[in-house]
This record gives C-alpha cells, structure tokens and sequence, in this order.
C-alpha cells in the first residue's frame, strides 16, 4: 500500500453503508486509510423494527444506534449530498445551520444512498399522506393516531366522518406491519377512551395486486389477509389510490373511503440525484457489475437500494432487501482493501435466506430456506432474528426489556411533541393585562 493514506468516501448511513465502514475499519489498519461517512443524520436506524415505534411497542431511542458509537475509527459528516462528480473524483456536500457547502475528494466512493418515498404524482397524495421510511415518520404516525383518539373523545366530534379510520397503502412489508402494529394499538388504546364507540374505529389497507406480501406466495399472503381480517382490518386487494383528499381516499374502482389518516408505503425510488451520474442507469439505479463495482469509473462502487446488482446465478437482479445490503456492504469492504492491496476482487455471491413479517398480536409470517412458517413460531423467529441482528449489546438488551414489559403493562400513549411552549415578553414597568372572561371570549 501507499505511504499516503487512501480516502475512502462512503455516501449513506442505512444497512449498506454503515455495515461497508464497520467492515473496512476491522480489514484496514489505523494507518492504512481515512474513512468518511456521510449521512443526512447522525444515526442508524433499524427500520425492520420502525413500526414497533409507531406502535409503541419499543422506546424511540432504542432501534437507533449514534454513527460515532459504532463507528470508532471513521469520519462522520452529517450532512447532504449535493453533487457527485464522477469524473473529479469529489463530492459536494451541504451541512450546517447556514446550508454550508463543502468538497471532499476521494480515491474510492461507495454510493449506498438508498432510496426515497415516490408518490408518483398522485393527486392530494403528498399534501396529505404520512410515511413510514424515517424515524420521525414513525414518530409523527404515532402522535397523529393519539391525537385522533383525543379529538374523537370530544362530543364535538362524534359525527366527523373518517375521524377514526386509518388507510395504509400498499401491502408489502412495511404496509402489512404498519397496519397490524396500528390495528393493535388504537384498539388497545380504546380502554382508555370509553366515550369512544369501537364500531367508529376503522382500519383499512389497500393492495394493488391480488394478495398482500407477494414475495412471501400466495398462501401466506392468504393467511396474512386472513388474520387481519380476523383482527378487524378492512384489506382491499387489486385496487389502486387514485386521489386523496383532507377527508377521504378514492380508489380507481370509484369507491371512496372516509378517511382523515393515510399512510403511503406503496412506492419508492432511488436518490434522485443519481439520474445526473454519467454512469450506467437502470430506473434510476446504478449499474453494476457482479463485483459491485460502476462500469468505466475506477474505485466507485454502488450497493443497496441505489444499485441494480445482477446475481451471476441467474442474470437476474438481486433484491434490494436488508440482508442483501448486508453482504454487499461486505463484498464491497473487502473488494477495495483487495484494490488497495493490488490483490484480485471477489464477486458478490448471496442468496436470500429467508423473509418474515410480523402480522400483530404476537403473530407472523416467515419463509425461510424455502420453508413456510406462520403464527407464534414465525412471529418468535422474527423477534429473534431481528434482534440478533440489531446493533450494540446495549440496544439488544434495551428492546428485550421493552418486549418484556409490554408484556405486562399496558402501552403508552403520550403524544411527543415537539411545538415550544407558550412564552410572553412583557416590560417591566408593565403590568399584564386582566384574563377576559368565559362570557366575554364567547361574544
């Protein structure tokens, strides 16, 4: 290796970078490279387990671990990406309170941006939908779903139509697990809310194809509509969101439903700022090769969501899953030390072992090796593979404590809010003005 330390770049904080740093850290010595991280937060966060957030099942906190705790040995910069010049080798970045704008040159980049939440230009969608990709996604489902239930409890509001439905378009994962995790919450909460009448309560999940988690098959998908509806969740298949307003959602079969919550989780695209790459692009998504390397760009490689990473097996794409970013983010660390070291570079080679979903009420789905699992079983693996694979001990042991006591206590439905509280500034010399009376505000 050089004298001179080589500058690796490495673009995102999700699976695939995040896991690419921890790895060149444990392959390169101290001297051997600078490694710089950048990401939009400080954080990773665990987004198998973000339902779990909105639902109040696990502490916000604790599926989220600081990049500098997990990262010892690498440069954090929290910031946003605002240019990649391929060509230059260098990435413009924005951070800080003033928008600052900063250069870092680089001799590898790993692109692992992931992708961002497409509404496809669907009318009212984006000027009234939620998410659920982000931290604060979950954490604003949640205190709307409270808020709700405050506002039903008021006699007020008895007749507003769509107080109390929740709609989550799209039914793959993150659909199915949002609407269960929700489902069971708000009917929980309901002890609490006894001027509530339950019938007002209406849960709703949207699927364009004709049974929810296809990747899982059919029968599974079938069990999983199955249980929902048992669990009082409303699943409309093969029926697209057309338009969606303040008060309601309406599907292109000319149904309206009556709703003021919409969840969308049907659709996601790459980082919009790869479309300006003069490298190879697929939808949007870079091309690569089966080593993960970019095509005609020396030491640029791409992973994840971001990336179309055709499988040697097959031809075909790899998934853009979790566990695939996991070992890309692997294949990738070790195919730049390999490229610093003047040594041959390995070619990605994985294949999925298995994917679960988690359905409610300590029920879930799970295919793994090829083999179909429902109910507790699969609902216990998918506690224990996820927190297995959830980062730090202290994080591991902080969601079992918060799995152990929702067994016995009931959730919490505190809303976190985030709005500065009531301040005045009155002259010394002044004395306030008298409180109006009930009679008088009501003139």
């Amino acid at each position: 290796m050089s004298a001179q330390p080589s500058r690796i770049l490495i673009l995102g904080g999700g699976f695939g970078g995040v896991h690419a740093a921890m790895c060149l850290e444990r392959l390169l010595g101290a001297g051997d490279a600078e490694i710089t991280l950048v990401n939009q937060e400080n954080f990773f966060l665990f987004t198998p387990m973000l339902h779990e957030v909105a639902a109040s099942d696990v502490d916000i906190t604790h599926i989220v671990s600081p990049l500098r705790s997990l990262l010892r040995r690498t440069r954090v910069v929290v910031g946003d990406v605002a240019g990649i010049d391929l060509r230059e080798r260098r990435v413009c970045l924005r951070h800080g309170f003033e928008n600052h704008r900063h250069v870092l040159a680089y001799d590898q980049l790993v692109i692992a941006l992931g992708s961002i939440t497409n509404f496809y230009g669907l009318p009212g969608l984006e000027e009234h939908a939620l998410t659920m990709k982000t931290l604060g996604d979950a954490i604003h489902l949640r205190n709307r779903l409270i808020a709700s239930l405050e506002e039903a409890d008021n006699d007020c509001a008895a007749e507003t139509a769509g107080l109390l439905t929740c709609v989550v378009v799209g039914g793959g994962f993150a659909g199915v697990e949002t609407i269960a995790a929700v489902n069971d919450f708000v009917r929980e909460a309901l002890r609490f809310y006894p001027r509530i009448d339950p019938a007002r309560l209406r849960m709703v999940l949207v699927h364009a194809g004709p049974v929810v988690l296809p990747e899982l098959g059919s029968a599974l998908g079938s069990y999983t509509q199955h249980k929902l509806g048992e669990r009082g969740v409303e699943v409309i298949v093969n029926a697209q969101v057309q338009r969606v307003t303040a008060q309601d959602v309406r599907l292109g079969d000319g149904r309206t439903i009556p709703a003021r919550l919409v969840v969308w989780t049907a659709g996601t695209s790459p980082h919009p700022l790869l479309h300006a790459l003069p490298c190879g692009l697929d939808r949007g998504r870079i091309v690569v090769d089966d080593t993960l390397a970019v095509a005609g760009f020396p030491g640029v490689w791409a992973l994840g969501d971001c990336a179309v990473v055709p499988d040697w097996r097959t031809g075909r794409p790899h998934p853009p899953t979790a566990q695939h970013a996991l070992r890309e983010a692997r294949t990738v660390a070790r195919n730049i030390v390999a490229t610093l070291r003047g040594r041959p570079i390995a070619r990605f080679d994985f294949r999925t072992i298995g994917q679960l979903a988690a359905i409610g009420r300590r029920t879930g789905v799970a295919r793994i090796f090829g083999v179909n699992f429902s109910g507790f079983l699969a609902w216990w693996l998918w506690r224990t593979i996820y927190l297995g694979k959830l980062p730090r001990f202290e994080k591991k042991v902080r969601v079992a404590l918060d799995w152990t006591l929702d067994l016995l206590f009931t959730k919490d439905f505190v809303q976190f809010l985030t709005v500065r509280g009531s301040v005045m500034s009155t002259p010394a010399d002044l004395e306030p003005q008298p409180a109006r009376s009930l009679t008088e505000m009501s003139r």
